[in-house]
């Protein structure tokens, strides 16, 4: 991918389970388990062993009012930077960047009508 582009998706929901079955029912995905460093599981749903989102249960810091969704992330140069450059154009930073092993560092805001969005500098591969 690529500077400005979606890479990722998830799941937030309070029925982790009901959700795995029915995505596996509606486009055949598979499920691998992977802690996450706070507890809980992490679920990465594939297809031919290819991920191609993520399903987690709804985190306890968001407000009970808010529904099951998707999240996504955007594919950005700088985390950093970027969270900056969103709050010189009217976003707001809504968690700080922080790292993730192996995959990146990441950071949330929302822009500037108010929709959130995830901005991702991806761990190179080699």
């Amino acid at each position: 991918m690529a500077h400005g582009t979606f890479i990722w998706n998830e799941l937030l929901t309070g029925d982790v389970e009901a959700a795995k079955r029915f995505y596996t029912g509606l486009v055949g995905w598979t499920f691998s388990a992977h802690p996450m460093p706070n507890g809980g599981t992490y679920w990465i749903a594939e297809i031919d062993g290819k991920p191609v989102a993520g399903i987690m249960t709804m985190p306890r810091e968001l407000p009970p009012t808010v529904p099951p969704h998707w999240f996504e992330y955007m594919e950005v140069d700088d985390v950093d930077a970027r969270l900056t450059v969103a709050t010189q154009h009217g976003g707001k930073i809504m968690r700080p960047p922080f790292d993730v092993p192996d995959v990146g560092r990441l950071g949330f805001v929302t822009d500037a009508t108010g929709a959130a969005l995830g901005l991702m500098t991806p761990v190179q591969k080699v």
